[in-house]
Order: structure tokens, then C-alpha cells, then sequence
């Protein structure tokens, strides 16, 4: 399949995506940690500037990086060969600085003016247990000041894809932005994706996203506890025969179990790749995405499109943190060839 699959024909990206710009820092640590800063286990909870800073004062050596799950899916796009933009808020602060310079270092796309007052840069301490299991613990701060304002309207007119995450609901701002976004994106012939995020966001805005993916959405991401959510079952053979047909595309995920990708009346079933010992779940979804959506914008067929998914899921999951340590490309080209 050719990349006629979309109308706008010259572009300068394949996908920008608008999300929350958020350092992640990932620290390992043990059960006795969580139980001691009274967090549940493999939980993600919101908590405040002073709990942030409380519990990155309490928490061991990290690793810190640009994060937040669209930021993630844009590196993995741009690790594979695809251009890509992303838009999102941070602080003049620290943090804020190694937000841009982490992400503008892949090979992204980051105009977006840092925010001169209000909160600080946002973080994510995700705490990573011997199990693989992660804890996080997130503090959007300046992520949720986007404003329809802050919008560099060229970038969303000038992509194929325009990838943007659930999370943003939680903003009335951020969620004006993001209707703005999808609407310019659409009047230039371009598609838009998105994102559910996570279960306990879609509990929060399950109408808005039904409507959404009822009819604004080209392409929808979304793993099996999102998806369940989303439609109020507990089978997800039911929640796929809803969603079917809602949307031209939507990529499910099931963790070990793979993935179905569903358009139309067609249905595939891709494997899950097992890659090396399971390290950190961190950004598994997120690689996912950003894999399906190199190849879509590649005009690949859809089936590959999930591989090409699958193997970026199946290596970041053998290692620490939501980057790629080995080169994604050449690990599609052998994985495929």
C-alpha cells in the first residue's frame, strides 16, 4: 500500500504529537520503598509539588529523561527514520532545560515556548521494582498551562498523522488546545490518533472519548484494561466488537499476548516479540505506537505496521527507561527482512 492513504500530499512531518512534557525518572528500587512512602504497587498516582519533591529528595540515584507518553512515541518515530514534531509545556527551570535538550537531541521538532511563571516542569518518578513491575508517581505541573494559544498551527497543518494523548483531557485548557489541533490538522487532510492513556483517565472522560473515537479519531490506541474501560465490560471480545468499525484503524494491545489490529472488517492478530528478560514495562505502549505509526505513515500494510509495533515494544521492555538503547531501525530491518 502506497502512501496515498493520505490527503494531504506534501508534508514536512509524518507525525506531531501534543502531549504532556514531562521529565520521567526512573529510579529501581524495592517493595519496602513503596510500602515505606505509602504507594501502591504498579499504581499511577497524581500527586503535588510538595509530594514531588518529598519523594525525589527520599528516592535513590535515577535516571532522567524527557518523558510523558506521546514525547515517548515521537523518539521511537524519529529513531526509526520519521520526522516528527511534538508540542507540548514546560518551565524555565532544570528540569524544563533537559526536557528540550533530550528531545530536540532524537531528532524531534520542539518550538514550544517555556512558561516564564506558574508550575514547575513536570516529572514523573516511575520506581522500578526486581519484578519489572513500575510504580509512578506524576506531577503535571507546566504541562497543563498549553494553552489553544501556544499552538503552532503550521506544524499540526503541515503532518500526516497528529498523535495525541488522553491525558490532555484532564486540562480544560490542554483540551481546548487539542480539539483546536485535531480541527486544523483534519481541514489540511490529515489524520488524527489517539491515545486512551490509561485506564483510570478513561474512567474520568469516558463519554468525551466515546465521542471522539466515534467520530473524530482515524486511528485509536488503546491496551486491553483502556479498551474494556472505555466500552464498561470486563470481555474484551465485546469491548473489540464495539470499537469495530468506530474508527478507520485501532491497534489494541495485550501485553504478552500481542496485539489486534482492527479496520473495517478485517482482523489481525499480531505475536508479541520476546526480545531478552523483562527489565521495566516503561514506554512498551508508547514504542508501540510509535512503530504502528512509522509504518502507517510509510504506507506500509497494517499488518506490519503491529509487527514493526511489536518489535519496538518487545526490545524497550529488556531495559531501562522508555528509549531505545540499540538502533530500533536496524532492528526492524531484521526482525521483517
Amino acid at each position: 500500500m502506497s502512501t496515498s492513504r493520505f490527503a494531504n500530499s506534501s508534508t514536512t512531518f509524518d507525525v506531531v504529537g501534543i502531549g504532556n512534557a514531562i521529565v520521567d525518572v526512573l529510579v529501581q528500587t524495592d517493595d519496602a520503598f513503596l510500602e515505606q512512602q505509602g504507594l501502591q504497587k504498579g499504581g499511577m498516582a497524581l500527586i503535588d509539588e510538595q509530594q514531588a519533591e518529598a519523594l525525589y529528595s527520599a528516592s535513590g540515584p535515577g535516571l532522567e529523561t524527557s518523558g510523558g507518553s506521546v514525547a515517548n512515541t515521537m523518539v521511537g518515530i524519529a529513531q526509526l527514520g520519521g520526522q516528527v514534531g511534538f508540542i507540548g509545556r514546560v518551565r524555565d527551570d532544570q528540569l524544563g532545560s533537559i526536557f528540550s535538550h533530550d528531545i530536540r537531541a532524537v531528532g524531534a521538532r520542539f518550538d514550544t515556548p517555556a512558561a516564564t511563571s506558574g508550575s514547575t516542569t513536570a516529572r514523573c518518578l516511575i520506581y522500578v521494582t526486581p519484578d519489572a513491575e513500575r510504580t509512578m508517581c506524576t506531577f503535571l505541573g507546566a504541562s497543563t498551562q498549553l494553552e489553544p494559544d501556544d499552538l503552532d498551527l503550521s506544524m499540526v497543518k503541515q503532518t500526516k498523522v497528529l498523535y495525541l494523548e488522553g491525558y490532555l483531557w484532564d486540562s480544560p485548557a490542554a483540551k481546548r488546545a487539542f480539539i483546536a489541533a485535531a480541527e486544523a490538522c483534519k481541514g489540511e487532510g490529515g489524520q488524527v490518533a489517539l491515545s486512551l492513556s490509561d485506564g483510570f483517565c478513561v474512567d474520568r472522560h469516558r463519554d468525551s472519548f466515546l465521542d471522539l473515537v466515534n467520530g473524530h479519531v482515524d486511528v485509536l490506541f488503546a491496551n486491553e484494561s483502556e479498551l474494556t474501560s472505555l466500552y464498561s465490560t470486563d470481555d474484551f471480545d465485546s469491548a473489540l466488537a464495539q470499537v469495530k468499525g468506530c474508527c478507520s484503524v485501532a491497534a489494541l494491545t495485550r501485553s504478552e499476548r500481542g496485539s489486534v489490529v482492527l479496520s473495517g472488517d478485517q482482523r489481525w492478530d499480531i505475536p508479541s516479540y520476546a526480545l531478552g528478560d523483562l527489565i521495566d514495562t516503561t514506554g512498551a505502549g508508547d514504542l508501540y505506537a510509535g512503530g504502528f505509526l512509522h509504518g502507517y505513515t510509510q504506507g506500509l500494510a497494517l499488518e506490519a505496521c503491529g509487527q514493526i509495533g511489536s518489535i519496538c515494544a518487545g526490545q524497550v521492555v529488556t531495559q531501562l527507561g522508555p528509549r531505545s538503547q540499540v538502533s530500533l531501525k536496524d532492528l526492524v530491518a531484521q526482525h521483517l527482512s
